[in-house]
């Protein structure tokens, strides 16, 4: 029920805001392990491949996927949980590999985008303590089937962690 964002493919790392765990998996493993969702691929392929089994949205929810499209910095694209939805353009998630071999939880993402569609963001930077300068192409987020609390993706963390490395 975790998932950190990375820099390349889904890599990343780093502490600031919300808590910080040392471990060598990718985001995708962890986004699926922490939600259950079952897609599989590189993170931006998400989107497409949830197409007629999972809805997707231009609104966060707690226990969405946020899913970031592929670009020079994240070839492979990103996918990260919503763990808090604190307004209309703020959010935070839990992720992995934003940081690099690094699960962040909690971490501040905001919509930048022209229309507030959530179809760019920036994400925060926890080794500058700070949100990112870069900004993202975003396809939305996807729903799971089930609804989620903060307390519940934060608790099923570790879990989530363990089985995520189990796939390696």
């Amino acid at each position: 029920m975790l998932l950190c964002l990375g820099l390349t493919a889904c890599g990343g790392g780093g502490n600031g805001r919300g808590g910080d765990t040392a471990a060598a998996i990718e985001c995708a493993p962890f986004a699926r392990a922490l939600t259950g969702v079952s897609l599989s691929g590189a993170a931006a392929d998400w989107w497409r491949e949830a197409g007629g089994q999972y809805a997707r949205s231009h609104r966060p929810v707690v226990g969405s996927l946020l899913v970031l499209r592929r670009s020079s910095r994240l070839p492979s694209g990103h996918v990260a949980v919503v763990s808090r939805v604190l307004s209309r353009r703020e959010i935070l998630v839990t992720q992995a590999n934003w940081v690099h071999h690094r699960v962040s939880q909690d971490q501040p993402v905001e919509d930048v985008s022209p229309a507030g569609d959530w179809t760019r963001v920036r994400v925060w930077w926890p080794p500058a303590d700070q949100m990112g300068i870069k900004e993202y192409a975003a396809f939305g987020f996807i729903q799971p089937r089930g609804a989620f609390s903060h307390d519940q993706l934060i608790s099923s963390t570790p879990s989530a962690i363990r089985i995520a490395e189990g796939e390696r």
